[in-house]
């Protein structure tokens, strides 16, 4: 027999169900609403009416971005972005570099006065939340390093107590406060505004130490020739520094653009297109090779560019690892991090499809 009240039981949790459906009907047509991804860039829009990319960089960081004997810009932060010009225009040179201090980088994408910041330029948090930038893109993986001259004898930050610092105001300045701090190290701060100021007073001794980016110092070593035998890198280094560019938030469809050129350099590496071997790829029928380089799909017509704008990127510029060889492997830097995680490093493309 039926238990008592089972019945009416089942069908109040009926009326309960049906109940909770009807009221959460009204609310499904809002759910299938989806936000539409932007169509039109403005940033694209002005770069194009004025015919050149304004890309903002150093201008004074060797193998960065710093002129040739020729007063060409050479350097990785140069050509991330001859690489976005080459992907709009299909012509790498449209390029205007604006060189920036560092207290002008940030300001420089904030007013407009800079389209892209590749300028050295570490992504943090606060820079994002606070700044009204996005970083599309790492173009280079740093840390923070020291360099003395090796007659002082000292071979670790230990011994670094009570002496000068040169470093760059602002970055440097908190950095060093940090590193100093968690080591009970006394130190004076000689912080400059701009880099080369920075060099030339180590140069002059006027610090007993260079506090700054490895990558910068490594770099500022291998200009000095026969000089750089005095000067020693210690093996200690502090924090990461992803140095990324930027770009003004509140145009997403202009970030995608400077995000997918440079993935699109690391997907060409991976792949093994290089700017000379390029044109052999266009029988490939690698799915991947065919979207990249435009052959099938519409990846450069969903950000508002030519089919062609990562093999035009790639051609004129080279893929990541080209791009690096030219900037530092003079240096006799290690590539370490920026290699491809393939390798070892931290370095892989998103999916380009």
């Amino acid at each position: 027999m039926p238990q008592p009240h089972s019945r009416p039981f089942a069908t109040s949790i009926g009326r309960a169900a049906a109940l909770s459906l009807a009221l959460a009907a009204p609310a499904l047509p809002a759910l299938a609403q989806q936000p539409t991804a932007p169509t039109q860039s403005p940033t694209l829009a002005a770069v194009k009416a004025r015919g050149v990319l304004n890309c903002g960089v150093i201008g004074s960081s060797a193998n960065f971005s710093l002129p040739d004997s020729q007063g060409v810009m050479r350097g990785i932060d140069a050509d991330s972005c001859r690489a976005i010009a080459a992907a709009i225009f299909g012509d790498g040179n449209k390029v205007k570099y604006i060189s920036l201090t560092p207290a002008q980088r940030l300001v420089a994408v904030q007013s407009g006065e800079a389209d892209v910041a590749y300028a050295n330029i570490t992504w943090t948090m606060t820079r994002e939340t606070k700044s009204g930038v996005q970083f599309a893109a790492t173009n280079f993986y740093d840390t923070w390093g020291f360099m003395v001259p090796k007659a002082s004898n000292i071979g670790s930050t230990a011994k670094l107590n009570g002496a000068s610092v040169c470093m760059i105001a602002g970055a440097g300045e908190s950095n060093a406060a940090e590193f100093f701090g968690k080591i009970n190290v006394r130190y004076k701060a000689v912080p400059f505004a701009e880099g080369e100021q920075m060099r030339k007073a180590f140069l002059a001794k006027r610090c007993d130490v260079l506090f700054h980016d490895v990558s910068a110092i490594a770099s500022f070593k291998s200009t000095l020739g026969a000089q750089a035998n005095d000067y020693v890198l210690l093996n200690e280094t502090y924090g990461r520094e992803p140095l990324a560019g930027a770009v003004r938030k509140g145009d997403d469809r202009w970030f995608d653009i400077v995000r997918y050129t440079y993935n699109a350099l690391v997907a060409a590496e991976e792949l093994g297109i290089t700017s000379q071997n390029i044109k052999t790829f266009a029988s490939s029928t690698d799915p991947n090779v065919k979207r990249l380089l435009g052959i099938d799909g519409d990846l450069g017509p969903s950000m508002g560019l030519d089919k062609e704008w990562a093999a035009n990127a790639i051609a004129q510029v080279g893929n990541y690892g080209e791009m690096w060889d030219r900037a530092f492997a003079s240096s006799g830097m290690p590539r370490g991090p920026n290699r491809l995680a393939a390798q070892g490093g931290l370095l892989y493309a998103f999916p380009m499809q």
